[in-house]
C-alpha cells in the first residue's frame, strides 16, 4: 500500500508503509510525534513509529488529550524546542491542533494574530503566512478532513473559532484503514454524513449554476450516499465495516475539502456549519449529533423559500440525484429525504434542551457569525430562534408529542 497521489499541496499516501522514504528525503532528524490517547497503544501508531525509525529519525512522543486551546498548544510549541517535523496521529481536534501548532511554532507574528480579542467565530491568517515546521497528518476517524483542509478549530472562552489559511493544509496525509480498525460503526455512519453536509451544504447555500463544478460535487454526493447506504448494509447484518469501505470513504471526505470543486462558489454559503458548530458547543453533544438535527429543518426553510440560506431550486436537484441512488427507501422531499436517510444511517437525530438554552444558542450564532459581520447574511437572532425551534425540542415540545406504544407506533 504505498501508492500516492498529490491533492492540491498536500501529497496523499495510501498506507504509512510509504512514510519513511519521505522522512528520510527530509533533513530534519527530531521528531514529534502527537498522538490521541485512545489509540496509544493501536496498530496505526506502531505502524507509524516503525516507519520514523526505519527513516533514522528520533521521534518523541507526547500525548494530546482533549480539545485544543490557543494557551494549551503555545504550551504545547514552547516545549518542543528543536523540533524539525511534526506527525500527528489521531482524530480531528488532534489534528487542527497538530496544525496550529506547526503555524505557531516560532511564529510570532501568528501567535499575535490568534491573541486578539474578538467577537466573530473566523479568523482569516494573511496570505504568505507559513508554517515553522513540516506537518504529516495521520487522521484515525472519518469525516473530517482534517488532513487535507485549510482550516482549524481552536478552543476560546466563548467557544470554538474557525481559523482558516492556506498554511494549515499539512505537508503529507496519510490514509491507512489500519487507523479506523477500531472505529465505532456508528462514527463511521457520522463520519459519511460529516463529508456529505460539508459538500451539499456549499452546493445548495449558493445560488449560481456552475456546470463543472456541479458535476463534481454531484458525483462525490453520489459516492458518499452509496457509501453510507453499504455502511448500514453492514451494520445492519452485524458485520465489521471492511477496509476497503472505509479508505474508500477517507479518499471521498477529503475530496470534499479541494478547491475545485468549490470554485466560484459564494463565501459562507455553508451556514448549517456555522448554526451546528454553536449547537454542538453549547448543548455538549458532538458535531454530528448537531448536523443530524439541523439538515432537515435547514433544507426544509430553503425549500421554503429562504433564500438567505440557500436556493430551493439547486437543493431539488441535488436531492433528485441523491435520492436515485435509493429512490424507494427515500421521499421525495427533501426534507423529508434527508431525514429518512439520516434515521436508515441510525445516525441519532434528536435534540432536547430549554427555552433559555436556546435563547442563548440564537444569541451565540449572532454574535460569533452575524450582527454585522457577513456570515449569517443578514440573518436576525429571532429568524434564528424560530429556526432553532425545529432543530431542537423543548420540554413543552416533547410533551406535545403523541403517545407510542411498546412498539414505538403512536397510540390511539
Amino acid at each position: 500500500m504505498t501508492q500516492q497521489s498529490t491533492q492540491c499541496l498536500t501529497r496523499t499516501l495510501f498506507g504509512a508503509d510509504g512514510l519513511a522514504p519521505w522522512l528520510a528525503a527530509g533533513s530534519g532528524r527530531r521528531v514529534s510525534l502527537l498522538v490521541d490517547p485512545g489509540v496509544l497503544e493501536s496498530e496505526i501508531v506502531s505502524r507509524v513509529r516503525r516507519q520514523v525509525v526505519k527513516a533514522g529519525r528520533e521521534a518523541e512522543l507526547t500525548v494530546l488529550p482533549g480539545p485544543g486551546t490557543l494557551a494549551g498548544v503555545l504550551d504545547l510549541a514552547g516545549r518542543l524546542r528543536g523540533i524539525e517535523l511534526v506527525v500527528g496521529v489521531g482524530g480531528g481536534s488532534l489534528l487542527d491542533q497538530a496544525k496550529l501548532l506547526t503555524l505557531l511554532y516560532e511564529r510570532p507574528a501568528a501567535r499575535a494574530r490568534l491573541s486578539v480579542p474578538q467577537r466573530s467565530g473566523m479568523t482569516v491568517l494573511p496570505q504568505g503566512t507559513e508554517r515553522a515546521v513540516r506537518l504529516v497528518a495521520v487522521p484515525t476517524t472519518l469525516g473530517t478532513g482534517a488532513e487535507l483542509s485549510t482550516v482549524a478549530c481552536l478552543e476560546y472562552p466563548q467557544g470554538k473559532r474557525l481559523i482558516s489559511g492556506e498554511c494549515l493544509r499539512p505537508d503529507i496525509a496519510v490514509l491507512d484503514p489500519v487507523a479506523t480498525d477500531t472505529l465505532p460503526a456508528e462514527l463511521i455512519s457520522e463520519g459519511v454524513l460529516e463529508a456529505l453536509f460539508r459538500l451539499v451544504s456549499l452546493y445548495a447555500g449558493d445560488h449560481a449554476d456552475l456546470p463543472t463544478e456541479d458535476a463534481l460535487a454531484e458525483a462525490v454526493a453520489v459516492r458518499l450516499v452509496t457509501a453510507g447506504h453499504q455502511v448500514r448494509r453492514a451494520r445492519s447484518s452485524g458485520r465489521p465495516v471492511d477496509r476497503a469501505l472505509r479508505l474508500e470513504i477517507a479518499k471521498l471526505s477529503g475530496l470534499t475539502h479541494q478547491e475545485w470543486i468549490h470554485l466560484g462558489r459564494t463565501a459562507f454559503a455553508n451556514k448549517g456549519w456555522l448554526i451546528a458548530n454553536e449547537v454542538s458547543g453549547v448543548l455538549g453533544v458532538r458535531k454530528m449529533r448537531a448536523v443530524a438535527a439541523l439538515l432537515p429543518p435547514l433544507w426544509r426553510a430553503i425549500a421554503g423559500g429562504e433564500r438567505r440560506l440557500g436556493s430551493a431550486r439547486r437543493l431539488a436537484r441535488l436531492w433528485s440525484v441523491l435520492r436515485a441512488v435509493d429512490p424507494a427507501g427515500l421521499p421525495g422531499d427533501p426534507a423529508d429525504g434527508m431525514a429518512a436517510l439520516i434515521d436508515s444511517w441510525l445516525v441519532e437525530r434528536r435534540l432536547s434542551a430549554g427555552e433559555d438554552a436556546l435563547d442563548a444558542i440564537a444569541a451565540r450564532i449572532v454574535r460569533a457569525w452575524g450582527a454585522g459581520l457577513p456570515m449569517l447574511g443578514g440573518l436576525t437572532k429571532d429568524e434564528v430562534r424560530r429556526l432553532l425551534a425545529e432543530v431542537i425540542r423543548t420540554p413543552d415540545a416533547v410533551a406535545a408529542l403523541p403517545a407510542k406504544d411498546s412498539r414505538g407506533q403512536a397510540a390511539g
